[in-house]
Order: C-alpha cells, then sequence, then structure tokens
C-alpha cells in the first residue's frame, strides 16, 4: 500500500508518530494522524485549514482533551489526577508516570491502520483516473481518518466547530 503514497503522505505517517511521542501516546492513533495531516502544505492541511482548523487550535484541544478524559475516568473513582501525578513524580522523577516505548517507531493503532486503510479504499474507488494516478496523497489520508469516525476525533473536531461529515466530504472532493 505504501507505494501509493506520495512524498507528502510518507511524512503524514511519520510526522503522526512524532505527534503521539510528543502526547506521550504507547501508539499511533487515529488523532496522531489528524494532527500531522493538519501541519501538512498539501491537500488534508489545505481542507482543514480552510474549515478554519489549524495545527495550534487542533493540538491544544488533543491535549485538553486528553488530559480532560484521562481526569474525568480517575475523578469517577476518587483519584485527583494532578495529586497522583505530582506524588509519582515526586517518588520516582519527572515522567514517572509516561507510557513506556515512546522512543523509536511507534505501532499504529487499529483505527489508524483503518484510516489508511480507507485512504487505500477512497483513491481505488475513484473512477476515471489512470491506475498511475491513482496515489495516496494527504487528503486522501484525511478522508481515511474521518471515514473511521473515531469517538477522539469526531469530539476534538465539533470542539473547533466543525462537523466530521462535511469535513469528510470537503476532503472526499478535494481529494
Amino acid at each position: 500500500m505504501f507505494e501509493r503514497f506520495t512524498d507528502e503522505a510518507r511524512q503524514v505517517v511519520v510526522r503522526a508518530q512524532d505527534e503521539a511521542r510528543h502526547l506521550r501516546a504507547g501508539q499511533v492513533e487515529p488523532v496522531h494522524l489528524l494532527l500531522a495531516i493538519a501541519a501538512d502544505p498539501g491537500p488534508g492541511g489545505e481542507t482543514m485549514r480552510a474549515a478554519g482548523i489549524d495545527r495550534d487550535r487542533l493540538h491544544r484541544a488533543v491535549a485538553a482533551s486528553t488530559d480532560e478524559l484521562d481526569a474525568e475516568a480517575l475523578a469517577a473513582f476518587g483519584v485527583d489526577l494532578e495529586q497522583v501525578r505530582a506524588a509519582a513524580e515526586a517518588a520516582f522523577g519527572p515522567g514517572a508516570l509516561d507510557p513506556p516505548g515512546t522512543e523509536g517507531h511507534l505501532r499504529f493503532a487499529d483505527g489508524s491502520k483503518k484510516s489508511l486503510e480507507q485512504a487505500l479504499r477512497h483513491v481505488l474507488a475513484r473512477r476515471g483516473l489512470a491506475r498511475r494516478n491513482r496515489v495516496i496523497d494527504s487528503g486522501c489520508v484525511l478522508v481515511g481518518v474521518l471515514a473511521v469516525e473515531d469517538p477522539v476525533v469526531t469530539r476534538v473536531l465539533r470542539q473547533l466547530g466543525a462537523d466530521p461529515a462535511a469535513l469528510r466530504d470537503q476532503a472526499a472532493h478535494a481529494a
């Protein structure tokens, strides 16, 4: 499949791993692909920027959403995440609660794999294009990410005032 990826789409995949590492994730999730696309100068990034979603706003929303989910889950059990983090770092040093394996290659979560498969399906479904023109660019990756309807991606886009289905349609027409 990766032989169909343009250089920009390959960079999106590499950048998604960097985004996952930056957010201390244990694997690359669809939201990391979305962050990487937002930074892309190609069709995927252009579609997102046209919808009013830039990388910085998206990154802040993702970081807040991740922290909020962790805190909410623990609060349901009467645990204050910030107190736990402070205690762990005081006892074991900075980053004590960071997930292992954030260096080197991170594996892609099932949702990310499905996103890339959906990008390929989108390209193969386009009629009227010569086989040699059926390449996967960042716009196709955006279509794939939005096709899997990942709950984190959906929530973050809605927080930013975007309709994920409308964004997918825009990306599909542009790709």
